[in-house]
């Protein structure tokens, strides 16, 4: 089955192909001619999945699915959150975003976070169906790791204790990551439709 995902970021497809595997061809909006940015202009992450999904199916009416993933920190009271791919400015550049992250915890003893991935899935029937994916850890005190994408050189999973998510193998990675979770409950529901 083709499906689109919402994402022009390679990892994220790479992701998404391993974890739903052979049975599906998963593209990227730009296959379909779609290049521009899709708006992502909710207040939660459900929403901006529903709004990216929508977006999508609205301009192909093919099988689509839009994920919005934020790092939630406890000691920043779950920010950076939904603005967690524009936390240092509008450029979505992680290395300026783990920066500016690192620094505001540099003086904070407690540094639990977590990263939460809500998935919306929009099939032919038009209905919109959720999907979310949780995975615990904390964040260190400096980058570790040449793996991974966006926080994963800072983000400690409780999987796998004294490793980032950068450190580990992108198998692994997958096992317990939140778009993983999110993607696999995804994968199932599909599967016993």
């Amino acid at each position: 089955m083709r499906i689109i995902f919402a994402t022009a970021n390679p990892g994220k497809l790479r992701e998404a192909s391993e974890v739903l595997g052979p049975d599906y061809e998963v593209v990227p909006p730009a296959s379909m001619g779609i290049t521009e940015d899709i708006p992502e202009t909710g207040s939660s992450l459900q929403e901006n999945s529903l709004q990216k999904a929508r977006y999508l199916f609205e301009r192909t009416g093919l099988p689509c699915f839009a994920d919005d993933t934020g790092l939630e920190v406890d000691a920043l009271g779950g920010a950076p959150g939904i603005y967690s791919a524009r936390y240092a400015g509008p450029a979505h550049d992680s290395q300026a975003n783990m920066t500016k992250l690192l620094a505001e915890l540099e003086n904070e003893k407690s540094r639990r976070a977590r990263f939460r991935t809500v998935v919306t899935l929009i099939l032919s029937d038009g209905e919109p169906r959720f999907f979310e994916g949780v995975c615990e850890g904390s964040i260190a005190t400096e980058r570790h790791g040449a793996g991974g994408f966006g926080y994963d050189p800072v983000f400690l999973p409780d999987a796998y204790p004294g490793r980032t998510l950068a450190e580990v193998s992108e198998e692994k990675k997958n096992a317990v990551s939140h778009r993983g979770r999110a993607i696999r409950a995804m994968a199932d529901w599909l599967k016993g439709r």
